[in-house]
């Protein structure tokens, strides 16, 4: 039976069988948890191994490659310059990033990108992983390339080219990189554990990733066959596996849908931010960087989980449930109850398990990391059982 380490509160008890029961029952490997309640830590849990000969066991400050929970943070960077006045969702990515305005591109608005709107979800050309690690080659080919349906029309999951596009509007504002903004403006000052662009000398702390099961070929090639080819160039253009994500490459690159690494402690806190409340080192109610209120205003709240319009995502397609609605930079509950109950509560899936939630309704922000990825992309039956017995508790 596998331990489980660190703090609950009594309140939360069912957080930590449902931890524990995911170990028993629902394969985990290494995995950790934490909860904050209006920015104080009510849940930090940590168990496991850390890799998958399990000889290192996973420790309070373990950190991994969260895959797509990283476009939350993303966002977050992105609705902290529109907070500042630096960036204003409804102009132009094109009066930010000129060479963008080619291939009818012209008046597509910036809120378009963070909600997967933009008819960009992949490239034509044929990419390989190390295509991904030059920045600048990537971001041209993307601005050169014309949209595979009509901007604004209908959500179409850009789950690799997210990070390229809104991460290059925040370096055209900033002058610096995703990472290095957030380094700068959030988790350095607020002492959160996460990184875009993790540097050599972290890697002794990071858990191996271990691959899904894989689906049978021709059972994937019937699904692949019904989708949109923007759906196959998002998908597997190129193919990320579980050994890319492990490697030195990866962790050293500049992918802000793909490679945040960090601890559950740091997802939560980030995606506490999304819901107003003030965030401290650790996690603790410290405030902002010179203490007072959160980063993110009431208004600001409400932009990030601005809906714009549900539908049947283009890439995703009726397979993933239905009618989806992301808001700018996230995805809402909605009736699905992804994150729980309140249909807008809000957060973001990363491939294989891992989320972050923000419910700025009763205060509630959640992180949850792992290493034994599952085959879905969303709604991992681990999250789930989590969510569960996080609103029975509330």
């Amino acid at each position: 039976m596998t331990v489980v380490r660190g703090r609950c509160d009594a309140r939360f008890e069912a957080v930590r069988k449902a931890f524990e029961e995911n170990f028993e029952s629902r394969g985990e490997l290494g995995a950790a948890v934490a909860v904050f309640a209006g920015g104080e830590p009510v849940v930090d849990l940590w168990g496991g191994w850390a890799d998958a000969a399990g000889t290192r066991e996973w420790e309070r400050d373990t950190l991994v490659n969260v895959w797509s929970t990283t476009k939350g943070v993303t966002a977050l960077v992105a609705h902290l310059l529109v907070e500042e006045g630096q960036l204003d969702l409804d102009a132009p990515v094109a009066r930010y990033w000129p060479e963008f305005a080619a291939a009818g591109k012209e008046q597509l608005p910036v809120r378009h990108l963070l909600s997967h709107r933009a008819g960009l979800a992949g490239l034509r050309e044929p990419l390989t992983v190390a295509d991904l690690y030059d920045w600048e080659s990537t971001v041209a080919r993307l601005a050169a390339t014309e949209p595979w349906w009509e901007p604004g029309s209908r959500s179409g999951y850009h789950a690799m080219t997210y990070g390229f596009l809104v991460g290059e509007v925040i370096r055209r504002v900033t002058g610096r990189t995703t990472g290095a903004y957030l380094r700068e403006r959030v988790t350095g000052p607020l002492g959160i554990d996460f990184a875009i662009g993790l540097p050599e000398s972290e890697d002794s702390r990071v858990a191996e990733l271990v691959p899904p099961q894989r689906v049978e070929g021709s059972e994937q090639s019937a699904v692949f066959a019904q989708l949109h080819p923007a759906a196959i160039a998002a998908l597997t253009n190129p193919v990320l596996s579980a050994a890319d994500a492990n490697t030195a490459e990866w962790r050293r690159a500049q992918l802000p849908a793909l490679n945040g690494h960090g601890t559950a402690r740091a997802v939560a806190a980030l995606y506490g931010i999304l819901t107003g409340a003030p965030i401290g080192p650790e996690g603790g109610p410290e405030g902002g960087p010179e203490g007072g209120p959160g980063l993110l205003g009431r208004d600001a709240v409400e932009r990030v989980r601005e809906g714009q319009g549900a539908c049947t995502d283009l890439v995703l397609g009726a397979g993933f449930g239905g009618e989806t609605e992301i808001a700018l930079g996230c995805w809402l509950s909605g009736p699905r109850r992804s994150y729980g109950p309140n249909p807008r509560a809000f957060g973001h899936d990363g491939y294989g398990g891992s989320f972050g939630l923000a419910d700025p309704e009763t205060g509630i922000s959640v992180g949850y990391v792992m290493n034994r990825m599952g085959p879905r992309i969303a709604d991992d039956p681990r999250k789930m059982a989590l969510i569960e017995a996080l609103y029975a508790s509330l």
